[in-house]
C-alpha cells in the first residue's frame, strides 16, 4: 500500500466514513512496519462536502473532468500567447463546462443518498475554476484526492491553498508527532467537522434568506393579480351589462326595421294597384 493507494480509497469514501477508515489504513501500515506512511496517511485530512462531491465527480464522470481539464491547459496557453480572441472564446466555454459538471456533481451526490446544497454547488464550481486554472489543483481533481474546496481568482502562477495528498508536508509541531488515532487528531477532525457544520449552517440560511425574498415577491405578485382579477372581474360585469343593453337595442331596432319594411311593401302594393 502507497500513500497515493491509500488517498485514493480515502476520499472515495463518504466523509463519514473517512475518519474510521483512517485509522485503519494507519493501522494496517503499522502492522506492516511502515511508520513513515502510517504517520503520512494520519495526516491526510478528512474532505468537506464540497470535496467529497468533487471527487465523486472525478470518479463516476472521469471523461468529462478529463475533458474540463484539457480545456483549462487550451485557457493557460491562450493567455500565455495573449491570444484576445481564442481566450474570450475559451473563456465562455469555461463557464459553461464548469456550470455543467457541478450541476452534474449534485446529481451524482443525490444518487448516492447525499444531496447537497446550492452553496455547496457553489464551491464544487469554483474548485472545478481553480483546477482549470492550477494544475496542482487539477490533478488532485482528476485523481478525485480532493481535501477541501478551493478558489481562484484570474489565471497565473499562483495556485489556491488546496491541501495536498501525494507529498505531506513536514511539520515540526506538536501536533505533527501526535499518533494518527491521538486526542489531538480527533480534536483536529473534530474542528474540521465543526467547520463545515457552520459553513453548512450559513449556506442554509442564505438559502433561506432567498427563499424568504423570493416568496415575499411571489406574495406581492398574487396580491397585484388578485387586484387585476378583481379589476377584470368589475369590467366583465360592466361589459355583460353593455352587453345586454346592446341585445336589447338590437332587438328593438330590428323590430322597428320589421314594421319599416311592412310598411314600405304595404306602400309599394298600393302604388302597383293604382
Amino acid at each position: 500500500m502507497t500513500l497515493d493507494d491509500a488517498a485514493r480509497d480515502l476520499y472515495g469514501l463518504a466523509p463519514s466514513e473517512f475518519v474510521a477508515a483512517r485509522a485503519a489504513r494507519v493501522k494496517e501500515a503499522k502492522e506492516a512496519g511502515d511508520k513513515e506512511l502510517a504517520t503520512a496517511i494520519g495526516k491526510l485530512r478528512k474532505p468537506t462536502v464540497t470535496a467529497w462531491t468533487v471527487n465523486l465527480l472525478a470518479r463516476e464522470a472521469p471523461d468529462d473532468v478529463d475533458a474540463l481539464l484539457q480545456l483549462g491547459a487550451a485557457l493557460r496557453s491562450a493567455q500565455q500567447k495573449l491570444s484576445g480572441d481564442e481566450l474570450r472564446t475559451l473563456t465562455g466555454q469555461r463557464q459553461q463546462a464548469v456550470n455543467a459538471l457541478a450541476k452534474k456533481a449534485g446529481a451524482l451526490a443525490a444518487e448516492h443518498g447525499h444531496p447537497v446544497n446550492e452553496g455547496v454547488l457553489r464551491e464544487v464550481g469554483q474548485t472545478l475554476t481553480a483546477a482549470l486554472a492550477d494544475p496542482d489543483v487539477g490533478e488532485q481533481v482528476h485523481a478525485g484526492t480532493v481535501a477541501t474546496a478551493a478558489t481562484y481568482e484570474g489565471f497565473g502562477p499562483a495556485g489556491p491553498g488546496l491541501a495536498a495528498v501525494a507529498a505531506a508536508p513536514k511539520d515540526d509541531s506538536p501536533k505533527a508527532d501526535a499518533p494518527a488515532d491521538s486526542p489531538r487528531q480527533e480534536l483536529d477532525d473534530a474542528l474540521e467537522d465543526l467547520e463545515s457544520a457552520r459553513a453548512a449552517r450559513d449556506s442554509a440560511h442564505e438559502e433561506v434568506e432567498r427563499a424568504e425574498d423570493q416568496l415575499g415577491d411571489i406574495d406581492s405578485r398574487i396580491t397585484e393579480l388578485k387586484e387585476q382579477l378583481a379589476h377584470a372581474e368589475q369590467e366583465r360585469q360592466f361589459a355583460r351589462t353593455a352587453e345586454r343593453a346592446a341585445q336589447d337595442q338590437l332587438r328593438s331596432a330590428q323590430r322597428q326595421l320589421d314594421r319599416v319594411e311592412r310598411w314600405v311593401e304595404r306602400a309599394r302594393e298600393r302604388v302597383d294597384g293604382e
